[in-house]
C-alpha cells in the first residue's frame, strides 16, 4: 500500500484496539469482526462489508510483524514533522521555517521513507523542485529509488474443489516472476566480487545538504539510493539481482476459505532488486460448486429426498458428511422442507471447532405405483378425510 494512503488511515481505530495492542489482541479483534461482518454472515449487508473490507485491511498491515513496525514509524514520523524538509536547528517549532504549511510545521526530514508519493506530482514536489532542483523528490527516475525499496507483489488464481477449500488443502502454483539471480544469489555483483559501500552516502542510500535556511534530504545519486555501488556486474541479470524466470510454489490454502477469498504469502512475490525484500503473493481462490454440499458461513447445508411415511411415522436417513456419513432422525409428523440440525459436522473453523450440517428434508413423490400400494393409498385418503384433517385449514387466512 502506497504511504500516502497511510496518512489517512487509523488500522488501530478500525479494528477498536489501542495502537499498544499485543498482536494476540489484534487478531482477537479481526476475528471477532470477521465472524460478525462477513458477506456469507449477512449477505446483501452493505454496511457489515464495508466494515469487513476495512478490518481485513488494517489487520493486513498491523497483523503482520514488519508491516505494523513500518506503519508505526511511518506515523510517529508524520506526527512529529519529520518529512523531507527542515529549518537547521529549529526542529519542529511552530512558524519556523516552512511553519505554515498545512501544520506540518516545517520538520520534514526523513532518511527512511520515500517521499516522491506525497510530494510528487505537483504541488510540495514541483515547488520544493524548483528551489532545489529535484528536492524532496529527486531529480530522476533513479534517484526516486530508495535502498528501502522491496519487490512487486504478484497476484495470481487457483481453482479448488469445495470439498478441498472446505478442508484445506496444500498445493503447486507454477508462475513466471522475478527471482533471485541464481549466479550471484541476488547481489548483483559479478560472481567472486560483491558490492561496495556507496562512498558518497557511506551506506545510507540518503544525502543531505544545506541551502541557505533549510535542510533536506534526497535519494543519493551516485549509489541510486542503494547504498552500494557494483563495479563489476553479474553478466547473468546486469547486476539487477534477479532474473524473471518460472518457479514453483506450494501453497497452503487452509480450511474454510470461501470463493474468491485471497490467500496472502509473505515474501512470495517478485524479488527485490539487488537482494532487496520480496514482495508478497497474493493467490485469489475460486471455489468450484458442489453436487450435494452447499455453505452458509462456517455450516454445510444439503437436501435430502424423504418418502411421506418418513415424515408422517418418524424414521432415520443416512447423509454424508465431509467425512464419512451419519445418521439423521426425522421425528414424527416432522413438515416437508424442515431442517434438522447436527452439531459440528460442518466446516472447521481455525479456532478448531466446526460449523453444524444443517439436512433438509424434501418429499420425493412416488411416479408409478402398482395397484395394491394404490388401494392402501385411498383407503388412507378416506381414513383422513374421516378424522377431519384438512390440509388446507390455514390456508389463505381461514
Amino acid at each position: 500500500m502506497a504511504q500516502q494512503e497511510w496518512l489517512e488511515k487509523d488500522y488501530y481505530r478500525d479494528l477498536g484496539v489501542s495502537s499498544s495492542a499485543s498482536a494476540e489482541e489484534i487478531k482477537k479483534a479481526y476475528r471477532k469482526i470477521a465472524r460478525e461482518d462477513h458477506p456469507d454472515k449477512k449477505p446483501g449487508d452493505a454496511a457489515a462489508e464495508a466494515r469487513f473490507k476495512t478490518a481485513s485491511e488494517a489487520y493486513s498491515v498491523v497483523g503482520d510483524k514488519d508491516k505494523r513496525k513500518e506503519y508505526d514509524e511511518f506515523k510517529t514520523l508524520v506526527a512529529s514533522g519529520g518529512y523531507g524538509m527542515r529549518t537547521p536547528g529549529a526542529g519542529s517549532r511552530a512558524g519556523s521555517g516552512m511553519g505554515g504549511f498545512g501544520g506540518f510545521n516545517g520538520g520534514f526530514q526523513s532518511s527512511e521513507y520515500d517521499v516522491s508519493d506525497i510530494f510528487g506530482g505537483g504541488g510540495f514536489g514541483d515547488v520544493f523542485g524548483g528551489m532545489f532542483g529535484g528536492g524532496a523528490t529527486g531529480g530522476s527516475t533513479a534517484g526516486r529509488s530508495t535502498a528501502r525499496e522491496r519487490g512487486a507483489d504478484v497476484e495470481t488464481e487457483i481453482t479448488l474443489e469445495f470439498r478441498e477449500a472446505t478442508k484445506g488443502v496444500t498445493v503447486p502454483i507454477r508462475l513466471t516472476s522475478p527471482a533471485p539471480c541464481s549466479t550471484c544469489h541476488g547481489s548483483g555483483a559479478k560472481e567472486g566480487t560483491s558490492p561496495q559501500t556507496c562512498g558518497q552516502c557511506h551506506g545510507s542510500g540518503m544525502v543531505s545538504e544545506n541551502r541557505g535556511s533549510f535542510g533536506f534530504s534526497r535519494p543519493c545519486e551516485a549509489c541510486a539510493g542503494q547504498g552500494t555501488i557494483i563495479k563489476e556486474p553479474c553478466e547473468d541479470c546486469g547486476g539487477e539481482g534477479r532474473q524473471t524466470r518460472p518457479r514453483t510454489i506450494t501453497v497452503r490454502v487452509p480450511a474454510g476459505v470461501v470463493d474468491g477469498q485471497k490467500v496472502r504469502l509473505a515474501g512470495q512475490g517478485a524479488a527485490g532488486q539487488r537482494g532487496k525484500p520480496a514482495g508478497d503473493l497474493l493467490v485469489t481462490v475460486h471455489v468450484k460448486k458442489d453436487k450435494v454440499f452447499t455453505r452458509s458461513g462456517d455450516d454445510l447445508k444439503l437436501t435430502v429426498p424423504v418418502s411421506f411415511s418418513e415424515l408422517v411415522l418418524g424414521g432415520a436417513v443416512t447423509v454424508p458428511t465431509l467425512d464419512s456419513r451419519v445418521r439423521v432422525r426425522i421425528p414424527q409428523a416432522t413438515a416437508d422442507g424442515t431442517t434438522l440440525r447436527v452439531r459440528g459436522r460442518g466446516v472447521n473453523k481455525r479456532n478448531g471447532a466446526s460449523g453444524d450440517l444443517l439436512v433438509t428434508v424434501k418429499v420425493e413423490v412416488p411416479k408409478d405405483l402398482d395397484e395394491g400400494a394404490m388401494s392402501a393409498l385411498r383407503k388412507y385418503s378416506e381414513e383422513e378425510k374421516r378424522s377431519g384433517f384438512d390440509p388446507r385449514e390455514h390456508w389463505e387466512g381461514k
